[in-house]
């Protein structure tokens, strides 16, 4: 029984698999996707009856001509396709490019590094506002206590040198 196995498995029929499964489009009728079916049936709608209507008033090959002429825009649209892109979105790239942007586009970056300075420049500046004030509040009290004498006063009341001999601090 093994053997049989063995020799039904040659007749078996491999199909390669392509990794890129977006590419593969679905296919309706005659082997054609939709917007295939769609862009060459609008394609004989307007070329065919063209055709038909001028082909007693023109020479037959005039007529014939004209109808390529005018289906070929619908055969371009269905079959052309630049980097997984139809015509049409191709086409409004162009446009896009060619008309509808500025041609020279000036090259901006955003620099974190002077956004980092400006915002140094101005830290500074609120210190060089706001500090002083703190610090003259500051040297005020920190030389409180060796004023004890000339008679300043806390918010309590108390003189300097009453607040450092009730504590135990040392007058200097």
């Amino acid at each position: 029984m093994p053997i049989k196995e063995i020799t039904l498995m040659k007749d078996i029929i491999q199909a390669d698999v392509p990794k890129d499964l977006s590419k593969i489009k679905t296919k309706i009728f005659f082997n054609l996707t939709k917007r295939q079916l769609l862009c060459f049936g609008g394609g004989a709608l307007a070329g065919v009856p063209l055709y038909f209507l001028t082909r007693n008033a023109l020479p037959r090959s005039l007529a014939l001509l004209l109808m390529i002429l005018v289906m070929m825009p619908f055969f371009l649209l269905t079959m052309y396709e630049k980097n997984g892109q139809p015509l049409e979105v191709v086409a409004r790239h162009v446009m896009d490019t060619r008309f509808r942007r500025v041609k020279k586009r000036p090259y901006k970056t955003n620099n974190l590094y002077a956004a980092l300075e400006k915002q140094a420049a101005l830290n500074q500046e609120v210190k060089a506002i706001v500090w002083p004030v703190q610090t003259n509040l500051r040297t005020k009290k920190a030389k409180g206590n060796g004023k004890a004498a000339q008679g300043e006063t806390d918010a309590g009341g108390k003189k300097a040198a009453e607040r450092g001999a009730g504590q135990g601090q040392k007058a200097k």
